[in-house]
């Protein structure tokens, strides 16, 4: 089990619906303090274009999934859009315990979980200007179908009613000012 008191390192967890920015924010950060730490989640979602395992994610079968929850290989888990995503347990306890600012990049259902696991954590919703250019920036993309695409508002429009449950809340109008309000969040 992680420990619940994180002394060395901090753990931060950036969360939010799907196509509001978070990938983008959190390259611009990892950029500005390349000393902090990623963590690579798992999922069970077929890769991207220009995806890589153990790069953009590690991409398992379902089965692999179910072994690594049965294993308490995973720190969090959830089922999101079809597809299982989590958070290996490993690094990021190997990291913290080295003094390191760890981020992770995980759907809402995770960051409740990992609320559980590190009460410490300092946990960030980023929130999109509205739906509907949530919508146009889904669309934009081009990587999912409309079907695909309407799950994903679905879901948006139930993950933004979490929100107030986090830390911090910010919106990503503009993302210079996103980001510096991000930077002086995990920085204080």
């Amino acid at each position: 089990m992680v420990e619940t008191s994180v002394s060395s390192g901090q753990l931060v967890v950036l969360t939010g619906p799907s196509g509001v920015g978070k990938g983008t924010l959190v390259q611009r950060l990892l950029t500005l303090h390349p000393d902090w730490f990623l963590s690579i989640s798992a999922t069970t979602r077929s890769p991207r274009e220009g995806e890589f395992d153990g790069q953009s994610y590690y991409f398992l079968s379902k089965d692999q999934f179910q072994t690594w929850i049965t294993e308490e290989k995973l720190l969090e888990w959830a089922e999101y859009a079809g597809n299982y995503y989590g958070t290996p347990r490993e690094p990021v306890e190997t990291q913290i315990a080295q003094g390191k600012t760890v981020l992770l990049e995980i759907e809402v259902v995770g960051a409740k979980q990992i609320q559980q696991t590190f009460p410490a954590a300092r946990r960030i919703f980023i929130l999109p200007p509205s739906v509907e250019i949530l919508e146009t920036r889904l669309r934009g993309r081009g990587t999912d179908p409309d079907s695909a695409i309407a799950k994903r508002l679905a879901q948006a429009k139930e993950e933004l009613a979490a929100a107030p449950e986090f830390d911090y809340q910010i919106v990503n109008n503009d993302l210079e000012q996103a980001l510096g309000e991000l930077s002086q969040i995990i920085c204080e």
